[in-house]
Parts: C-alpha cells; structure tokens; sequence
C-alpha cells in the first residue's frame, strides 16, 4: 500500500460498541483497532490514567474504502 513511496491512508468506520459511526484512517490495514477511553478515577491513583479499553476486529469481507471495523465485545 505505497504510493510514491509513501505509505497510503484509508478511510475505515467503526461498527457497534461505544465508538460506533467513528470514521478513522488507517495505513496498512491492520486486523485489529483498539479504542480507549479515559475513565474517572475516585481515589488516589498515585499518577497512574486509567482507561478502558475496546477492541474493533477488520471485516475482511470489506476490501474497498471505507474499510469496517466491527466491536468485538469478547475482548479484554
């Protein structure tokens, strides 16, 4: 996925889960997207962010922008 000798972007959207409709771009087509979000700490977290984390599986019957990404909700 060169052009030019530089590495192409492509337009990939974001199925299920809580980023659902998100447009990203993408360079390679990596098989698997993770998604973070901040979340609130209510106590000392001794300077540590915590986030929570979600996992967008490529659906490989997609080969044309935009690509899809769906939720995969077993993931850690």
């Amino acid at each position: 996925m060169t052009h030019d000798g530089m590495t192409q972007r492509e337009t990939a959207v974001l199925h299920g889960g809580p980023a659902d409709g998100v447009t990203i771009r993408v360079t390679h087509r990596p098989g698997v997207v993770q998604v973070t979000h901040p979340c609130t700490v209510e106590g000392p977290a001794g300077g540590m962010r915590i986030a929570a984390l979600y996992i967008y599986r490529r659906d490989l019957r997609v080969t044309e922008e935009p690509l899809r990404y769906g939720f995969d909700a077993v993931s850690p």
